[in-house]
C-alpha cells in the first residue's frame, strides 16, 4: 500500500507541507513550472534550498506582484510559522470570492479543485463557530490572501501527484503562548486551528509560538486518514518542508513515501441509526451524501421495528477524526433522532495500485497482501473497456489481460 507519513512534530503551515511533499516528486521544478502556469493572479511560486539545525530542505516562497506578503512583519508577528502576514494591507476574501478564483480561473483538475474547496471549507466553517458569523459571511484574514490560496493550492496538487492510499499524520505538535492576529492577542493554538483539530490529537510544549496555523490545520484535517505513529512501511524518498522561523528544535514537515510492508490494524468508527419513514431515495441521497463526505463505507440492513414497522438500519463507517462530521451529516440527511457511536478495530490488507501494459493498452489491479495471502483486483471500468472492445465476458478479458 503506498503510504504518506507526514511528521508534524513542529506543527505544519501551507507552505511547509507544500515544499515537503513537491521534494518527494520526481521532478520538483517541473512541478514548480506547472504551478507557476495555474494563472492565481500576480502569483509566483519558489522553491529554494534552506537549512534548519544543519538539515537541508526546500523553503517554499510564493509572490504576489513580486513581494513576499509577509515582509513587514517578520519580527513581531507569528500568525503563520510559515509566513508571517501583514493582515492590515490585504484584501479580505470571502468564500465566495475563493470560490470564484479556483472554478473560475485556475487549470486545475477537477479532484484537485474540490480538494481546495474542501480545505477551505474547513477554514470557513471554523472561523463562522470561533467568531458567531454565518459562513457565507466569513471573511478570511491571513488565510484569504492569495499567497495562502497558492499554499493549498500547490499541496493539493501536489497530493493528487503522490496520490497515496493512505496519509499517516503524527501526533501535532501546535507551540505554545499566544500569538498576535488580525482581533488582537489570542491563545496558541489560535481558536480557528483549535476547532479544526478536534478529534485529532495534538500535543503543546516548551516552544513559544504559533506551530500549526488554520491553513496546515485544514490540509492535514482534509488529507490524513489516520493520526498515530510511524507504521511499517518501505521508505522509497524523503521531503523536508522548512518554516520561516528559526527554533530550537528543526522548524521543518518531514513527508516520508513508501510502500507499507504489512497488513495492519487500525482504529475505525462505526455510526448506526435506524428509522423507519424514509422512502429509499431518501436512504439512497443520504448514502450518496456520506461517501462523498469521505466514509469508508455506508451501508443499509433491512430490521423489523416496534409496531411491526418494517425500517432501515443505517451505518457509517468512517476515521476517528471523521466523526463529528459524519454525525452532523448523518442528522441533515436522515430522520433520525439518535446516532449510536462504537469504536472498533479493522485489520487490514496492505494495498497498492499497477498499472500494467497490455496488448489491449493500460489495465489498473489492485493488489492486497498481509496476514499470509495476496490477492489481486482489476479495475472493473479497464476489464469492462477491454470486454466490449472484444466482445467477450469480464471473465474472458481477464484471461486475455493475464495472457491466459
Amino acid at each position: 500500500m503506498r503510504t504518506l507519513y507526514l511528521d508534524c512534530a513542529m506543527g505544519a503551515a501551507g507552505d511547509m507541507l507544500s515544499a515537503a511533499l513537491i521534494e518527494l516528486l520526481p521532478d520538483p521544478a517541473g512541478f514548480v513550472e506547472k504551478l507557476n502556469a495555474l494563472g492565481i493572479p500576480g502569483v509566483e511560486y519558489k522553491l529554494e534550498k534552506a537549512q534548519k539545525c544543519g538539515v537541508t530542505g526546500s523553503h517554499m516562497t510564493v509572490l504576489v506582484h513580486g513581494e513576499e506578503e509577509d515582509h513587514a512583519l517578520h519580527h513581531h508577528h507569528d500568525h503563520e510559522h510559515g509566513h508571517e502576514h501583514d493582515h492590515e494591507h490585504h484584501h479580505h476574501s470571502g468564500l465566495h470570492d475563493i470560490e470564484h478564483l479556483v472554478r473560475d480561473h485556475l487549470a486545475l483538475p477537477e479532484k484537485v479543485r474540490e480538494d481546495v474547496l474542501a480545505v477551505y471549507g474547513i477554514i470557513a466553517e471554523a472561523e463562522s463557530h470561533v467568531h458567531g458569523v454565518p459562513v457565507p459571511e466569513i471573511h478570511f484574514h491571513e488565510v484569504g490572501t492569495l499567497d495562502a490560496v497558492a499554499d493549498v493550492t500547490a499541496v493539493c496538487l501536489a497530493m493528487a501527484e503522490l496520490s497515496p492510499d493512505a496519509v499517516v499524520c503524527s501526533p501535532v505538535h501546535v507551540g505554545a503562548g499566544q500569538v498576535k492576529c488580525a482581533h488582537g492577542i489570542l491563545p496558541v493554538p489560535a481558536p480557528a486551528t483549535a476547532y479544526i483539530l478536534k478529534d485529532v490529537p495534538i500535543y503543546g510544549g516548551q516552544i513559544q509560538g504559533e506551530l500549526c496555523t488554520p491553513t496546515g490545520a485544514a490540509l492535514l484535517k482534509h488529507f490524513a486518514t489516520s493520526f498515530g505513529p510511524m507504521p511499517l512501511m518501505r521508505p522509497t524518498a524523503v521531503g523536508y518542508g522548512m518554516g520561516g522561523r528559526d527554533y530550537p528544535a528543526a522548524n521543518c514537515v518531514r513527508a516520508i513515501l513508501g510502500e507499507s510492508m504489512e497488513g495492519g490494524t487500525d482504529e475505525m468508527v462505526e455510526l448506526s441509526c435506524n428509522v423507519d419513514d424514509m422512502t429509499a431515495e431518501a436512504v439512497g441521497f443520504a448514502m450518496e451524501r456520506l461517501f462523498d463526505a469521505g466514509a469508508r463505507e455506508v451501508y443499509t440492513v433491512p430490521i423489523g421495528m416496534k409496531k411491526s414497522r418494517p425500517g432501515t438500519l443505517l451505518r457509517v463507517i468512517c476515521a476517528p477524526a471523521d466523526r463529528g462530521k459524519m454525525v452532523e451529516l448523518l442528522f441533515k440527511y436522515t430522520t433520525t433522532i439518535g446516532v449510536r457511536e462504537a469504536e472498533t478495530k479493522r485489520y487490514v490488507l496492505a494495498r497498492r495500485e499497477e498499472t500494467l501494459d497490455t496488448p489491449f493498452g493500460s489495465v489498473r489491479r489492485k493488489v492486497s497482501e498481509g496476514y499470509g495471502v495476496s490477492r489481486v483486483k482489476y479495475e472493473y471500468e479497464d476489464l469492462a473497456r477491454v470486454a466490449r472492445e472484444k466482445g467477450v465476458s469480464l471473465r474472458a478479458a481477464e484471461d486475455m489481460v493475464e495472457g491466459r
